[in-house]
């Protein structure tokens, strides 16, 4: 398995950045979501995964759904509780995009965003799968803890 990308301080919220430069999910995972990686449980599409989770991965991004499930909003109007630039929060809705966790429209002027239509069962699946197993595990270890418990009084 080929490792992560380098972190880029200037990229996510890392303690020094400056101003936060956005790329698009593609461009920053590059050729790391190639088909020699496979998720260690679970038949999902890697890549789709990878996209979605880094998607999903920056608060600003997930304030950003949080919003748009109360409905539709301009450009303008996510910017502004986030005190970001226009050009900030366009390359976040680029990103949101092109997973297609938000679609948007052009109204006019404006540039309106609204939910997308994203098949999240791929990440669903993935998500369950590693529940299933942590319980597992957990059940499994509960048991030994009563059973050491008993063999100890």
């Amino acid at each position: 398995m080929r490792p992560l990308p380098p972190i880029d301080p200037t990229h996510h919220d890392h303690p020094g950045a400056g101003r936060r430069m956005l790329t698009p999910v593609s461009s920053v995972l590059g050729d790391w979501c190639s088909a020699d990686y496979t998720a260690p449980i679970g038949a999902v599409s890697t890549s789709t995964l990878d996209r979605t989770f880094f998607a999903l991965s920056d608060p600003t991004r997930r304030r950003i759904l949080k919003r748009l499930a109360r409905g539709p909003a301009t450009i303008g109007e996510l910017a502004e509780p986030f005190g970001l630039t226009l050009n900030g929060i366009k390359k976040h809705v680029a990103i949101l995009q092109e997973v297609e966790l938000v679609s948007t429209t052009k109204v006019g002027r404006s540039r309106e965003c609204q939910l997308g239509r994203a098949d999240l069962k791929d990440v669903t699946r993935w998500i369950d799968s590693y529940r299933q197993a942590l319980e597992a595990r957990l059940e499994s270890f509960g048991a030994y803890v009563e059973a050491r418990t008993a063999r100890d009084q």
